[in-house]
């Protein structure tokens, strides 16, 4: 297992970044806060996950232990695999997901696209033990600024990261529809991303 990789940030996207590491470069794909607080050219440090399957070898990235940590249990319920998983931490940090596993919050859970309400029960049911409340982690991650992006297509980097997290174009529109207003004409991509997942977790 590759635990964590150290190196320079050579790209960051909105859900992914690549860290150089002795002349390789490595594609770690992480979720939209992971990559907010990384910026090219400089050092980053992330800890990791290598997801092995026939016809692919993926690598995710996290910004702290505990955030990786989560996304490995997650995925020892049946029919929960690493892109879910991910979009579980890309909506709820890891403190709100632990309590939201260990107190039934089944509610919180089904705010992520991809999980039903029997999804989210069968995700308390076979976590609440393994998960306890009393396990809350320190939080998700670094707390940087944003990365720089480019304004003028903000709106449709958005729009994409959020169907490729598994909302529909029209949920995306929507939701960009309600937060446009509040960010101004030129925000940074991962700043509105941000702004639309907290309005999706609502």
């Amino acid at each position: 297992m590759i635990a964590s990789v150290a190196g320079t940030t050579a790209h960051v996207g909105l859900d992914h970044a690549v860290v150089e590491v002795g002349g390789v470069g490595l594609l770690v794909r992480t979720t939209p806060g992971t990559a907010a607080a990384l910026r090219t050219g400089t050092p980053a440090r992330l800890f990791t996950s290598l997801v092995v399957r026939e016809d692919s070898l993926t690598l995710y990235g996290f910004g702290s232990a505990d955030e990786r940590e989560l996304f490995d249990v997650v995925q020892t319920v049946s029919g929960v695999g690493p892109r879910l998983a991910l979009a579980m931490l890309a909506v709820h940090p890891p403190e709100a997901l632990r309590l939201a596993l260990a107190s039934g919050d089944v509610a919180a859970l089904t705010k992520v696209p991809g999980i039903g309400k029997k999804g989210a029960e069968r995700l308390v049911l076979e976590l609440r033990d393994k998960i306890g409340a009393g396990q809350l982690g320190p939080g998700s991650g670094p707390a940087g600024a944003p990365a720089a992006a480019p304004a003028a297509p903000w709106r449709d980097q958005v729009r994409e990261a959020l169907v490729g997290l598994g909302w529909s174009a029209k949920q995306a529109d929507d939701t960009l529809d309600r937060v446009a207003p509040a960010l101004g004409a030129s925000p940074h991509v991962a700043e509105a991303l941000r702004a639309a997942l907290r309005e999706l977790g609502r």
